[in-house]
């Protein structure tokens, strides 16, 4: 049989595309070598709650088509990110914003004096640098909200998310950090928010309705990869540098584990989301994922949760690549590759592994509603 597209990869990006293909009468074969299809936004059911099995996926975009397209496949819920710092057993809530602000400085209680505070410690570094623009990330952040916001909820996270000192961080990487002041825990400012009733693979069964799907399959050790034998195009999910057998060189990610346990207690920490934001505790954040699809008296309902614990790490082989290293030699490195790509005929490089670079979800669906491919 002869397909148009093989694609190579059943996530958001591989999902979306079979849907828009399908929609326009174009055959296509999804293979992925998981035992399941919706790449990292599966979900696994314990205990009656539907797990984030590979992190939580929080959906929002303000892009009003791809709210509608993806609510016409599964009705999203209300859930609002707001997540909590953990630092030494003190608790700030995120964004930075007045909640925040009291907090760290109980004399603090107005707008107008949150601002003075944060200024005056911003000028602080600036002065340090006597004139020369930040040369690392801790330069970098000590310039944009002081030393009381940096040295508890950002300097020991960021050197857990990276494996590495802030000091030996590019300042590039923090080019920005969102100061509100109101007091709203609303983690993203985007119109729409929410998470699939039912969990994401209820959006992926959705996407991928009547179109052929095979899991467990390789690409690279099956013979889709002589793919020009079954189809006329090839969407390609996976990692770019693997496509090209690593002739430049290999791309470096990092990637994160999880430990993922039963508690028998039907609230364990009262949110979805905890950051643990200094290095006391080797994870970077606890999710409790009942809390994404559970709400009010519904949490006591359902006498267990589910916790994992997230860590960090530099990949390997044979671990599952997560985000792109975003310093200069990977960007170079990256380049190059995209341009081999551009070169590849008949073959679409797609998604976070596929292009190297981080998205979120919406974004990679709006991406492919975008494409001018069919």
């Amino acid at each position: 049989m002869k397909y148009d597209y093989i694609i190579v990869g059943s996530g958001l990006f591989g999902a979306t595309f079979a849907y828009r293909a399908k929609q326009v009468g174009r055959n296509c074969l999804v293979i992925d070598k998981r035992s399941h299809l919706g790449g990292n936004v599966y979900c696994e059911n314990i205990e009656g709650i539907n797990v984030h099995k590979y992190g939580a996926h929080i959906f929002h975009t303000s892009n009003k088509e791809v709210w509608d397209l993806v609510n016409s496949i599964v009705e999203f819920n209300r859930y609002t990110n707001c997540p909590v710092a953990n630092y030494k057993g003190e608790l700030y809530n995120l964004p930075f914003n007045m909640n925040t602000f009291c907090r760290i400085w109980p004399d603090v209680h107005t707008p107008v004096e949150a601002q003075a505070r944060i200024d005056e410690q911003k000028a602080e570094a600036v002065a340090a640098l006597d004139g020369r623009e930040p040369q690392n990330l801790e330069e970098q952040a000590l310039c944009l909200v002081g030393k009381d916001i940096f040295y508890k909820l950002i300097k020991e996270y960021t050197e857990k998310q990276w494996g590495r000192d802030c000091k030996e961080l590019p300042a590039f990487i923090i080019k920005r950090l969102p100061v509100r002041m109101i007091f709203d825990n609303n983690y993203f400012n985007d119109k729409y928010q929410g998470i699939p009733i039912g969990g994401y693979n209820k959006l992926i069964d959705g996407l991928l309705d009547g179109v052929e799907c095979k899991t467990n399959v390789d690409f690279f050790n099956s013979e889709y990869k002589d793919w020009k034998k079954y189809a006329d195009k090839l969407v390609y999910t996976g990692a770019i540098d693997e496509y090209f057998d690593y002739k430049l060189g290999k791309l470096d990610w990092r990637t994160v584990s999880f430990n993922t346990r039963v508690e028998n207690t039907p609230n364990y920490q009262g949110n979805a989301v905890v950051n643990y934001t200094s290095h006391d505790e080797p994870y970077t954040r606890v999710i409790e994922h009942k809390h994404f699809e559970m709400f009010g008296q519904e949490v006591y309902e359902c006498p267990r949760t589910v916790v994992s614990e997230e860590y960090s790490m530099e990949y390997k082989s044979g671990m599952e690549p997560y985000y792109p290293v975003n310093d200069d030699r990977n960007n170079v490195l990256a380049e190059e590759y995209r341009k081999l790509a551009e070169k590849e005929e008949n073959v679409i490089f797609g998604g976070r592994l596929g292009q190297y670079k981080y998205y979120d979800m919406a974004p990679v669906i709006e991406y492919v509603l975008k494409m001018k491919i069919f």
